[in-house]
């Protein structure tokens, strides 16, 4: 099949563009990029061309550069081009120079595809690239997704040339006539990836001559054997995982058949990024550590006594509101404080309002959230309770307690739990003079 042929039926295959699409495309100057922009001037894709000049190899990358303008332009793409001066960008963040280069040309790509309006960046990595980074995470701690390689799509990034090889690269560049230019920074083996290439993989060929065939049929392998356990996890998340409100509500019966096997569950709760021996952790605490709570880089998951509950991670919302006068009103999230004066007497079950005796409040008063060792003498009971046993009590869990607002008196005494108890000590009795209604809706 030729070559065109083949490179459709994997874009199509791999859904790595639609109809209309606009591709800014990578292009270094080196074999691989450069083929990608004569095969995709021969498609007729509607493209434009981002070259990074690193300023790294002094004349060497001032010639890329201006080989990339010339054969991109008689293709007809515009080309943009950018000048870093990595060595110093690498400096200032103390990172390596391969990581700097790495940072600055995709943040700079991510731009350009945004103010020129190109749906995907495509990049030239081929199927020597993809096999090369399989044995390159055999020395990182990546487990089965490591083994897969290089996707074909990963957000707004497109492989279009990983079902070439680097010989056939290198024979179609030749075929093509294909102009290109070696970055000499390939041939050296203080580069991991270089001494995998140059030094491991032709070892690997002198045991088995077929090695790279092998080794690109065990990724195929690798990748239906993870699309299996994603699938078998994806069964176990839809049965045991209930959304309520924002949160992820899981019962604990249903997931202690699956504490002996910590990489299962890992892979369970790995879409909210938790890690491995945070699971471990979590299994290890699982029937003792009620109220502990668990985080990701991006969610965090609490611990108790009959369930998990997942939320995203938040900054505590710190309520800290000063009331100078009778009429203020409060806006608290969603929800509205109020005080009314000069009302009768009312009896009511609805928790949103309360009636309290006027001359019993200092100004200034405050809404907060609860604080370590706050207790209050909750109206209907005997003596006094610390709120967070009285929390427990109401089957409040540690993420809903953060968020409780607390109405406080100038002298510290707590007066109204909002929207679930007032204290004692403020209730309306028969020696009260006035009267006044705290709303909470």
């Amino acid at each position: 099949m030729p070559v065109l042929e083949r490179l459709k039926q994997f874009i199509i295959e791999k859904n790595l563009l639609t109809p209309g699409d606009r591709v800014l495309l990578a292009v270094s100057g080196g074999k691989d990029s450069m083929l990608m922009a004569k095969f995709f001037h021969d498609l007729n894709v509607d493209a434009i061309v981002a070259h990074c000049n690193f300023q790294l190899r002094g004349e060497e990358s001032d010639k890329d550069e201006k080989l990339v303008v010339e054969y991109c332009e008689e293709l007809g793409f515009p080309v943009l081009l950018r000048k870093f001066d990595t060595e110093q960008f690498a400096a200032k963040n103390k990172i390596s120079i391969q990581m700097a280069a790495r940072q600055l040309r995709y943040e700079w790509f991510e731009s350009a595809r945004v103010t020129h309006n190109c749906s995907v960046i495509a990049i030239a990595q081929h199927a020597n690239d993809h096999l090369e980074t399989v044995l390159l995470n055999l020395t990182r701690s990546t487990g089965i997704q490591g083994l897969l390689g290089i996707q074909p799509k990963r957000g707004f990034i497109i492989r279009p040339l990983l079902f070439l090889s680097a010989l056939e690269i290198a024979q179609l560049v030749d075929k093509l006539k294909v102009p290109y230019r070696d970055d000499q920074s390939n041939f050296s083996t203080k580069y991991a990836r270089n001494k995998i290439r140059l030094e491991i993989i032709p070892k690997f060929k002198e045991i088995q001559p077929d090695f790279e065939t092998i080794i690109l049929q065990n990724i195929k392998h690798f990748e239906e054997s993870q699309q299996f356990i994603q699938r078998q996890v994806e069964s176990i998340r839809q049965s045991i995982f209930q959304s309520q409100d924002e949160n992820i509500i899981i019962l604990k019966d249903l997931i202690r058949p699956y504490l002996q096997e910590s990489y299962l569950l890992f892979e369970i709760f790995k879409i909210y990024h938790f890690q491995r021996n945070v699971i471990e952790d979590l299994i290890s605490v699982f029937d003792q550590g009620m109220g502990q709570v668990f985080q990701s880089q991006t969610h965090e998951l609490l611990l108790s006594q009959n369930d998990l509950i997942i939320r995203e991670r938040a900054e505590d919302r710190i309520i800290d509101e000063k009331i100078e006068k009778l009429d203020s009103k409060i806006k608290l999230q969603d929800k509205l404080f109020s005080m009314e004066e000069g009302h009768e007497i009312e009896f009511s079950d609805d928790k949103s309002k309360v009636q309290v005796d006027q001359d019993l409040l200092k100004f200034p008063l405050t809404i907060r959230t609860w604080n370590q060792g706050d207790s209050f003498k909750p109206l209907g009971m005997e003596g006094s309770k610390k709120l967070s046993d009285y929390f427990i009590q109401q089957k409040i869990n540690r993420f809903e307690k953060n968020t409780v607002p607390i109405l406080v008196n100038a002298d510290g005494i707590i007066i109204w739990v909002l929207g679930m108890r007032l204290d004692n000590r403020f209730k309306v009795t028969e020696n009260t003079k006035k009267v006044l209604t705290l709303v909470y809706k």
